[in-house]
């Protein structure tokens, strides 16, 4: 994939990428409303996707995945290769921030 291929691709995959965390956020009960755009930005982050890779390379993986299979595809894709990194981030954060706050 030369570079263009790939940033158009990583367009499209950063697209499908906020659906998903948006609808994945709005699925969390736990999430209280004025979390959800923190939330939101942390997930889609380039600082969040570096941990698996180089940010547009992941983004175009996702954007090639939609458009070879479609959107059911691409969310697959993210649950299985992305979530998981997210939510174990997510809950070592929440321990940290609950365990000082235990400390007080």
């Amino acid at each position: 994939m030369d570079e263009t291929e790939k940033r158009t691709k990583a367009w499209v995959g950063d697209a499908v990428l906020a659906l998903f965390a948006r609808e994945w956020i709005l699925d969390q009960k736990s999430i209280e409303p004025g979390s959800r755009i923190e939330v939101f930005t942390k997930m889609t982050s380039n600082r969040f996707l570096a941990c698996l890779g180089e940010p547009t390379f992941v983004e175009a993986k996702i954007g090639q995945v939609y458009e070879s299979d479609g959107l059911v595809a691409a969310f697959e894709h993210i649950e299985r290769e992305i979530l998981p990194v997210f939510e174990k981030q997510r809950r070592n954060l929440l321990k940290r921030t609950r365990s000082y706050r235990d400390k007080r």
